[in-house]
C-alpha cells in the first residue's frame, strides 16, 4: 500500500539474515494471493469476488491482512486495493465488473507470524490496446530497473533517478504524490522509497546497506502526473482519466545482492 511523499527523514530500519527468512512466509502468501487473482481474471468478474477469494486465501493461511481496516477517515474495508484503469492505488474491490480491455492493479499484504510482505501487479483483462500494452511493459521495466539498479548503486537517489529516466524516455510520467516504504514488522517503515527525485532529495536520501528491506512501487501513468482522490476518501485516479500501472516487490538487500522476497507475483504457478 502506497504512502504519501515524507514530511521528514527518520532512520532507516535494517533487518539481519534471519528476520529476512522470517518474512518469507507472509511474502510467499503475497505472491500465493495475486496467482490466484491472476487465474480468476476475466470479463465478467466482479472486483469484489476477487477481494473474498484473497480474504479465505489469508484466512486458511492464518495470516492478517495488511489493509483491512487500515486507518483513515474512513478504515479501508479489504484486504486488497484493486484499482482500474484510470484508477492509480487504493481501489476500493466491489460490484464494479471488469471488461475486456481493462487493467486492473491489484495491491495486496498480510503479517505472518509478526513479519508482513507487500506486493502489486497491474494485470491486463484480455486484450488491451498498443498504447495500453506498452505503459504496462514500462511499469514493469521501472520496477526492474530499481532492483537492478540497487545491486550497483551506492544512494537511493541513483535508483530513484534511473527509474525516472525510463518513463519519461518511455513517453509516460512518475506518480509524484505517492511513494514505497519500508517493511518489515509493521507494513510502512523508515525509510520512505520516492520513485522519482524531489527537489529536497538531500534530506530525504539514504544508503543503500544490507538489511535494508523495501516496499519498491512505481506507479506510472500515461497522460498527465496529477492524481485526485475520490469521495470514499481512498480511490486514486488520474486527474485526466487516462490510466496508471502500478508494481510492486519486497526486496531485501543482502551481501549477495537484492533479493525479491516476492518473486513470482506476475508469473504463472508452477
Amino acid at each position: 500500500m502506497a504512502i504519501e511523499p515524507p514530511k521528514r527523514k527518520k532512520g532507516l530500519v535494517l533487518k539481519s539474515r534471519r528476520e529476512i527468512g522470517l518474512m518469507r512466509d507472509a511474502c510467499q502468501t503475497v505472491v500465493d494471493a495475486h496467482r490466484l487473482i491472476a487465474g480468476m481474471l476475466e470479463p465478467g468478474i466482479t472486483t469484489g469476488k476477487l477481494d473474498a477469494a484473497v480474504e479465505r486465501l489469508f484466512e486458511q493461511r492464518g495470516a492478517i491482512p495488511l489493509f483491512k481496516g487500515f486507518p483513515g477517515e474512513v478504515p479501508f474495508p479489504a484486504v486488497t486495493c484493486l484499482s482500474v484503469n484510470e484508477e492509480v492505488v487504493h481501489g476500493i474491490p466491489g460490484e464494479r465488473v471488469l471488461q475486456e480491455g481493462d487493467i486492473i492493479s491489484v495491491d495486496t499484504g498480510c503479517k505472518i507470524k509478526g513479519w508482513c510482505g507487500d506486493g502489486a501487479w497491474t494485470y491486463p483483462v484480455g486484450e488491451v490496446s498498443t498504447e495500453v500494452r506498452d505503459l504496462l511493459q514500462a511499469g514493469q521495466r521501472t520496477l526492474e530497473i530499481a532492483i537492478q539498479g540497487m545491486a550497483t548503486r551506492k544512494k537511493w537517489s541513483e535508483v530513484a533517478r534511473m527509474m525516472e529516466r525510463h518513463i519519461d524516455r518511455s513517453g509516460f510520467c512518475t506518480v509524484l504524490d505517492f511513494v514505497g516504504h519500508g517493511i518489515g514488522r509493521d507494513m510502512h517503515e523508515e525509510p520512505e522509497v520516492p520513485n522519482y527525485v524531489p527537489e529536497d532529495i538531500g534530506e530525504r536520501d539514504f544508503p543503500i546497506r544490507n538489511g535494508l528491506v523495501l516496499a519498491i512501487e512505481p506507479m506510472s501513468n500515461m497522460g498527465t502526473e496529477e492524481v485526485r482522490i475520490l469521495d470514499d476518501h481512498w480511490t486514486v485516479v488520474t486527474a485526466d482519466g487516462l490510466p496508471s500501472v502500478h508494481f510492486e516487490h519486497t526486496v531485501a538487500m543482502t551481501p549477495s545482492g537484492p533479493l525479491v522476497l516476492t518473486e513470482g507475483i506476475g508469473t504463472d504457478a508452477d
